[in-house]
């Protein structure tokens, strides 16, 4: 097993994950975004989960959290479902100013969907993440932000990929969506919270999608690590 997932790891390298490009001097947060394009996710779910993180970049609340802070913020997209079907959606992003903010946001919202009909193999996602973040900017923290409306049903677990890819120092905090598996929830926390500080927040459907992101990314953004939410998190503008 550790044979194929290090083949898996080569692959990813060798798969076109472009490096960083310029960085400014001092990167406070490295994030990853992994968006849920399972067979679960229909085309109404996707655009409220796209529209939805695309909402919540653009939230002002959002917007000075990540530009007002004590070095910058570097970002980048990808959707993910079956063991090969993880896919960039915007590569790593140097957020300095609006401009670049307002850029990702179009491209995010002009993408088209990568995938409809591959299962949920979320160990090979978060895998791809941390080889994500291992190609990435050097940051003060490394953050992957997992969102799903299920339980790994394809290949290696979660907890797998935590012992053999390099997760040393990353945090991954959950986006369990209500409305596919009972036991979503439980699942995120028991299985894919990992790192310090590491936590799951919660969309009712994906209706709430865009204010369970803006909660979340908040949080993310300001460091804050001492509760299950924080009680000033905002809601969507």
């Amino acid at each position: 097993m550790r044979r194929a997932l290090t083949a898996f790891a080569f692959a990813l390298l060798a798969g076109g994950i472009s490096p960083a490009g310029a960085q400014e001097a001092h990167c406070r947060l490295a994030l990853v975004l992994a968006l849920d394009v399972s067979s679960s996710v229909d085309a109404e779910e996707y655009i409220l989960q796209r529209d939805g993180l695309a909402a919540a970049l653009g939230d002002p609340l959002i917007r000075s959290a990540i530009l007002d802070g004590d070095g910058h913020v570097a970002m980048a997209i990808f959707e993910w479902s079956g063991r090969r079907q993880s896919t960039m959606v915007s590569g790593w992003t140097v957020l300095t100013d609006n401009a670049a903010i307002d850029d990702l946001i179009q491209t995010l919202v002009t993408s088209p969907r990568s995938h409809t009909r591959f299962p949920t193999a979320m160990g090979y996602a978060l895998g791809y993440g941390a080889t994500l973040l291992s190609r990435g900017p050097d940051c003060d923290r490394q953050v992957i932000d997992l969102s799903g409306d299920g339980e790994n049903n394809d290949g290696f677990s979660p907890q797998l990929a935590y012992r053999n890819f390099p997760f040393s120092g990353v945090t991954v905090n959950g986006l369990a969506v209500l409305g596919g598996s009972d036991d979503v929830v439980d699942y995120f926390q028991r299985e894919v919270r990992h790192g310090f500080g590491a936590f799951v927040e919660t969309s009712l459907g994906y209706q709430g999608y865009r204010e369970a992101m803006t909660r979340k990314l908040f949080r993310e953004l300001n460091d804050m690590t001492l509760s299950a939410r924080p009680v000033d998190a905002p809601g969507p503008g």
